[in-house]
């Protein structure tokens, strides 16, 4: 998998709301009412996460989610980090 370009990342980031570029990762911090549905919602990522084998790094602390997303093997940011936050997005949806 190539990674992307810097144009790539801005244009692919005006279509995927709550991400911003941090530190050469996509990045996304959430907020839920408590621990019980920040923890619903990383099980549910999780599963999705599996069947693209595509695993984010990521932290919880009670309510609190952060997410950082990057393809290792490609050193970068690439089109399956793309495709796996459109689709927390997905989960997230209001």
């Amino acid at each position: 998998m190539q990674r992307a370009s810097d144009a790539e990342i801005a244009t692919a980031l005006q279509t995927l709301p709550g991400w911003k570029l941090e530190s050469g990762v996509l990045a996304r911090a959430l907020q839920f009412a408590d621990f019980r549905a920040a923890f619903g919602f990383m099980t549910q990522v999780a599963l999705l996460c599996e069947k693209q084998d595509h695993h984010p790094d990521w932290t919880n602390v009670y309510n609190r989610v952060e997410i950082r997303l990057s393809t290792h093997d490609a050193g970068g940011i690439t089109r399956r980090d793309f495709k796996l936050a459109q689709a927390i997005n997905e989960i997230n949806k209001p």
